[in-house]
């Protein structure tokens, strides 16, 4: 069955890094763009960044242009997100997911916390 294990969250004071790691398993990593989404307290789940299937196409949210980036690696069917100048409203959990026709079985995420 599909399964993503989220790792990397944490505690943080604004203006520092983490870097968050998903590895799945289940299905042909390989085939699929990717993408990491963040749910914060009260708010609906939205999509953070998107990894085309060679790691040649990158996207991101508004909110975190210049700040995440995101990249995969086929060969250990991992998806990655280095967070640099974190900033309070980064506090969420962290999900990934294929980027298109999500997988309806969704890791516990990880917990991103940024404060002082």
């Amino acid at each position: 069955q599909v399964q993503f294990v989220e790792s990397g969250g944490g505690l943080v004071q604004p203006g520092g890094s983490l870097r968050l790691s998903c590895v799945t398993s289940g299905f042909t990593f390989s085939y699929y763009s990717m993408s990491w989404y963040r749910q914060a307290p009260g708010k609906e789940r939205e999509l953070v960044a998107t990894v085309s299937t060679t790691g040649n196409t990158l996207n991101y949210a508004d909110s975190v242009k210049g700040r995440f980036t995101i990249s995969r690696d086929n060969g250990k069917n991992t998806v990655y997100l280095q967070m640099n100048s974190l900033q309070p409203e980064d506090t969420a959990v962290y999900y990934c997911n294929k980027a298109r026709n999500q997988f309806a079985s969704w890791g516990q995420g990880t917990q991103v916390t940024v404060s002082s």
